[in-house]
């Protein structure tokens, strides 16, 4: 009976290799280890033994079946798992989008414009400068002559951080902070400029998000006048939109520059003859300058008396919408790929 058991429990692993199917397989189950299988008869023979003879065999019966029965249940998970992927074969969906043949992305139109932007500065002989996005109530109200309950805190809608003391951590309302950043950590002179990504409690329509990026320059140097200003941006409109696009300045206020103006172009869209979009003025407002407020001088330890500048500033999505004629600020956000496709980088 020995060798009968040892007989089965080698060709066992053959004989389960060779089952192709789970219907297979069971039907060896059954001929090996059923009721009326190979190693069944052979358990029916022990009452013929002594019982030296039935322990010895049947402990070779236990082992014999353990064994088989463990070979079995690994060829079973092979079976389903070959089934299983026949299955999934045959239902798979294939959900990718093609649109005529391999399709490269591009780069974002904020950023393409803030790339030429950037350019047009450093060919100007201006530096980039970065800072934090999460601000200090210090660099971005309070160092730029926007002290606490001061009125002008009302023109920005600001999100504050639950961080430290209530209203003191804030995500940034414009880029003006690194303009405090770098007059405090650079000597004059000082020729920067400094894009970045802002924040503010703003509702989304055709002309605003709460997330947006600006891109502000700072003048810092012996003898700086308005006209030096007014000239730079002028210099920078005709390099930026072309020679028939050119700036104005008018009267306005802000916080930290003193006196103050704004800044417009003609229209990129008629050229200044008047149409539907600069509502027939011919001209379109880019955004805010004037000379550096003398408290913010004083912040920032630099002697009014020595020193003198401007600064500047405008939003990069706005300029990216005016340049390519884009009516919708939310459609560069949509990420669809019919409006995406059409500024290629």
């Amino acid at each position: 009976m020995i060798d009968d058991i040892t007989r089965i429990s080698s060709e066992a692993p053959v004989q389960v290799r060779a089952a192709a199917t789970i219907e297979n397989l069971r039907d060896l189950e059954a001929e090996l280890l059923g009721k009326k299988g190979s190693l069944s008869e052979l358990k029916k023979g022990l009452a013929g033994l002594d019982p030296e003879g039935r322990r010895e065999v049947g402990a070779a019966l236990n082992v014999a079946r353990e064994s088989i029965a463990a070979l079995i249940a690994d060829r079973r998970a092979e079976l389903e798992a070959e089934k299983r992927a026949v299955v999934l074969a045959a239902e798979r969906l294939d959900l990718t989008e093609r649109i005529g043949g391999p399709v490269r992305g591009s780069v974002h139109l904020v950023t393409q414009t803030w790339d030429r932007l950037v350019d047009v500065f450093v060919g100007m002989g201006f530096t980039v400068a970065e800072g934090p996005e999460v601000e200090t109530d210090w660099y971005n109200f309070e160092a730029l002559n926007i002290p606490a309950a001061h009125p002008a805190r009302g023109m920005w809608d600001t999100l504050y951080v639950d961080l430290g003391d209530p209203e003191t951590v804030l995500l940034r309302t414009h880029t003006s902070p690194v303009q405090i950043r770098v007059m405090t950590e650079t000597p004059p002179p000082i020729y920067a400029v400094m894009p970045g990504r802002v924040y503010r409690r703003d509702t989304a329509d055709a002309t605003h998000m709460p997330v947006f990026h600006q891109i502000e320059g700072l003048v810092i140097d012996r003898n700086i006048s308005f006209a030096d200003m007014a000239g730079t941006l002028e210099a920078f409109t005709s390099a930026y939109f072309g020679g028939s696009i050119h700036s104005r300045l008018r009267p306005s206020y802000f916080p930290f520059t003193e006196p103050s103006a704004e800044y417009d172009i003609n229209c990129v869209f008629c050229e200044g003859s008047g149409c539907r979009t600069c509502s027939h003025t011919g001209w379109l407002e880019l955004g805010g300058c004037g000379m550096v407020h003398p408290n913010v001088l004083r912040n920032v330890g630099l002697d009014g008396e020595e020193w003198t500048g401007f600064a500047f500033g405008f939003g990069l999505d706005r300029l990216a919408l005016m340049r390519h004629g884009v009516d919708d600020i939310r459609e560069m956000y949509t990420g669809d790929v019919r409006f995406l496709e059409q500024f290629p980088s």
